[in-house]
């Protein structure tokens, strides 16, 4: 069994932005997550293949980190979807846990057209800058485009999921409407409803008859943004969608934990939730034919 190694950080040190200056994808946290928590794990590359690469989309050149085991090919395929502040260390750390198992996993970076979401310094900064200006149907075209490149790249899309954390769980949702060629998703406490805006149309409480495959939620009781109350119009509009991928899907919510509790770089983190969504994310996986 795999077991991820624990970042030696000092607990209250004073961590200066400046060191953490993105030189590559997946290779420093984002500046408003700083500073970052002593519990941060930290998975090796021995191994694997893991770094950054870039693949096209619609004429744009979108940044990607991949990991995957070193020589192999024909690798079950998970895309890993960031939350709000990108593609940075914690996110390329769940990619490399994934490839540690056999899997070939790719991180895009989806908000490079609008900007460098590593680079601003609160999350409101970040919202109004980077976040607000993204539009579903740019992310769902870059996903499609990243799973071609997969295809190419030693993954088996036969065997295709994908999971995503906050921003990226929402998408998760979105992506696994969207998309025949998903087998599975896993989404962690992504939102799942709001208002339609031009910008983002749809939220997952509207596509649960669109799902072309079930989607395993992982949700904190104690979120106070994406509450019980929006997992219960969930939950229902699921058993009441005639799609029987809907009827499939599946809510865990972890009464203790409140949001971005797998956030092992943040206080948020509540490690036995983390442990068991990892657990339970990975035989979801097996389960419905990825891994």
């Amino acid at each position: 069994m795999f077991k991820p190694e624990v970042e030696s950080l000092v607990p209250g040190q004073a961590f200066d932005r400046r060191a953490f200056v993105k030189t590559a994808l997946g290779s420093a946290f984002a500046a408003a997550v700083l500073p970052v928590s002593a519990q941060t794990i930290k998975t090796d590359f021995t191994g694997l293949t893991a770094g950054e690469v870039t693949v096209p989309s619609s004429g744009f050149n979108m940044p990607v980190y991949r990991a995957q085991p070193e020589g192999k090919t024909n690798l079950p395929v998970i895309l890993v979807i960031s939350e709000i502040f990108g593609v940075h260390e914690h996110i390329a750390d769940i990619c490399r846990r994934f490839a540690k198992l056999g899997y070939l996993a790719v991180a895009p970076e989806l908000f490079a057209r609008q900007g460098d979401p590593a680079s601003f310094g609160t999350i409101q900064e970040l919202q109004a800058n980077i976040i607000s200006k993204v539009p579903d149907a740019q992310v769902l075209g870059d996903l499609d485009a990243l799973v071609d490149w997969a295809g190419k790249n030693g993954g088996d899309l036969n065997r295709l999921g994908i999971t995503g954390f906050c921003w990226g769980g929402r998408i998760t949702w979105l992506y696994t409407a969207h998309s025949k060629r998903i087998k599975a998703g896993v989404a962690w406490y992504g939102a799942l409803v709001g208002e339609p805006t031009p910008l983002k149309p749809r939220n997952p409480v509207d596509i649960v008859n669109d799902l072309h495959a079930p989607v395993l939620g992982l949700y904190g009781g104690k979120d106070t943004g994406i509450t019980q109350e929006h997992v219960a119009r969930m939950k229902a509009a699921l058993a009441e969608a005639s799609n029987p991928n809907a009827k499939a899907s599946k809510f865990v919510v972890y009464p203790e934990a409140g949001h971005a509790f797998n956030a092992d770089y943040r206080a948020s983190y509540v490690e036995a939730a983390a442990k068991d969504g990892w657990q339970r994310a990975l035989a979801w996986f097996k389960e419905h034919k990825v891994a």
